[in-house]
């Protein structure tokens, strides 16, 4: 299920919209505000991002949609500690540190819908072995996923990543669409995707499972 062009100019199909109600948005529980930081220039989809947001938000009343201006407005830039622009903060009850940057289109449609139900419903569906793994992690965890909408094998990555953010207070999640912020995918040496960051010394690239990146994570702290 993806973003698809729709008649009279909407990005989202009557059917993606019915889906998205009833395999994402019936399972909210909390209120979920998605917090978009938009730039006045050299932004390809900014304008695309902030129509998805609203079609999105018409679907269920427990999603709202707050614009904030990237140059502009520096106490939120602050308060969500943005980075660049266009980013989504994926706010529930509280800030579980879930960070998109970029359009949620193509493959990570999904990943990105299955983020706002988690941070609603303030849990997972996480194994508690894993759960009890990532809330065990005594250092502070930043995770960048690079991916690209057409990738089939980064969701899983970006949603495991998402998963242990909002299970742990120690780690924040950064989900990064590489095409649209290539200094950043060249800074991080992106040669492909997915490419998983952790506190900025150590990565790898290709898809894993939440268990290989809990442990990736946990050998990463104990080096560090």
């Amino acid at each position: 299920m993806r973003p698809a062009p729709a008649h009279g100019g909407a990005l989202l199909s009557s059917e993606v919209k019915k889906a998205v109600q009833e395999r994402f948005f019936s399972k909210l529980e909390s209120k979920v505000t998605l917090h978009f930081f938009t730039i006045e220039f050299n932004c390809m989809y900014c304008g695309e991002i902030a129509q998805l947001y609203s079609e999105l938000a018409e679907l269920s009343p427990l999603l709202e949609v707050e614009v904030h201006d990237f140059e502009r407005d520096r106490d939120a830039v602050r308060c969500f500690k943005i980075d660049a622009a266009p980013c989504t903060a994926i706010v529930g009850e509280r800030d579980f540190g879930l960070r998109f940057y970029g359009i949620p289109a193509g493959y990570e449609f999904r990943s990105f819908l299955q983020a706002i139900v988690d941070a609603s419903r303030g849990r997972t569906g996480l194994p508690d072995e894993l759960r009890d793994r990532a809330r065990a992690f005594r250092k502070p965890v930043e995770l960048k996923v690079f991916v690209t909408p057409t990738c089939p094998h980064c969701p899983s990555m970006a949603l495991a990543a998402f998963q242990l953010a909002v299970e742990s207070d120690m780690v924040e999640a950064k989900v990064i669409e590489a095409s649209e912020f290539p200094q950043l995918a060249s800074k991080y040496g992106v040669m492909a995707v997915p490419k998983t960051i952790v506190n900025d010394v150590a990565g790898f690239e290709g898809a894993a499972s939440a268990s290989a990146l809990v442990e990736f994570i946990e050998a990463t702290l104990e080096e560090s």
